[in-house]
This record gives C-alpha cells, sequence and structure tokens, in this order.
C-alpha cells in the first residue's frame, strides 16, 4: 500500500507540474505575448485546469498523509535509528570542539602571555 500511494503521488506531482505549465499567464512578461490568447481563448479551459491543479494539490496531500499512515514499521524503526545515531555523532563532534573563550589546560599558556585588548603595547 505503501509503494501504491508513493507511486500515485509521483504521477499527481508531474500532472500537477504539467497543469501549472499549461495554465495561461495572468500578468507577467508572458501577457504581452499572449496572441494566442485572442485566438484560443476558451474560458472554461482555464476553469478546468484551476480545479484540475486544486484537486492534485489536495491529492497529494491527502496520499502523503495515507502514505505516512502506512509506512512500514521497520522504515520507522531504521530511520528513527539513523536520527538517534546522527545525533550521537553530532555531539562527540561537538564535544570535540575547542571554546577559544573558555580557558582550558591548552589555552592557558597562550592566554597569559596574550595582552589584554585594553593595554596598549610597549613601546
Amino acid at each position: 500500500m505503501y509503494i501504491f500511494c508513493i507511486v500515485l503521488i509521483l504521477i499527481a506531482s508531474v500532472l500537477l507540474i504539467l497543469a501549472v505549465l499549461a495554465q495561461n499567464p495572468k500578468s507577467g512578461m508572458a501577457a504581452n505575448f499572449g496572441a494566442s490568447n485572442q485566438v484560443m481563448g476558451v474560458r472554461e479551459t482555464t476553469h478546468f485546469l484551476e480545479k484540475f491543479t486544486w484537486g492534485l494539490a489536495i491529492a497529494i496531500v491527502a496520499l502523503s498523509l495515507v502514505a505516512t499512515m502506512t509506512m512500514p514499521s521497520s522504515k520507522v524503526s531504521a530511520s528513527r535509528d539513523g536520527i538517534e545515531k546522527a545525533i550521537e555523532q553530532s555531539a562527540e563532534s561537538n564535544q570535540n570542539l575547542v571554546n577559544p573563550f573558555i580557558p582550558s589546560d591548552d589555552n592557558a599558556d597562550a592566554s597569559a602571555t596574550a595582552p589584554a585588548e585594553n593595554e596598549q603595547p610597549a613601546e
């Protein structure tokens, strides 16, 4: 069921792209070149394309919710494990970073020899 929903989402996405590209621009530079609008100006086509676009957008949202609900639990747990591992690795790498504003054993010698900001260097 999950794969079926994903396939339907992909098909609806491609149809949505085509429906948006087929619509007549309301304004902008492309509207200045709209001679074909006078030749093929069918009002029902624009209404149909607008309703079709909204229907596809709603269908994609609904299918996304259905796909999320029918997702196999093994994929959910694998995704959760991957996220937890990434968080642990990120936390470990952040612990290894040295904060230059907090004196540590390595930075203690360097901060003792560096002049303070308000001090003027000796001439």
